[in-house]
């Protein structure tokens, strides 16, 4: 329980920056090389939680890879032309 607790309060906390980038569509201070790693990342702990059969883990990292797949979108619709 702890675990997923803790992998909700990590994939929740990149809510309040897409709440704002959706609402403002600022993205220039935004770091797309933040996010492709935080993407990497999560596929990362993705595929770890598949090796373990640990759903907590998937299930955490796939809600937050979806959120950095938005930001990314964000980022690349938004940004400077």
């Amino acid at each position: 329980m702890f675990g997923f607790a803790a992998g909700v309060v990590t994939s929740v906390g990149m809510m309040p920056q897409l709440i704002k980038t959706i609402k403002t569509k600022q993205v220039d201070e935004l770091s797309i090389q933040m996010y492709l790693i935080y993407l990497a990342g999560f596929g990362m702990w993705i595929t770890y939680g598949i090796v373990r059969e640990d759903i907590p883990i998937i299930a955490t990292n796939s809600f937050s890879i979806i959120l950095t797949i938005v930001m990314i979108i964000l980022k690349i619709k938004f940004g400077k032309k």
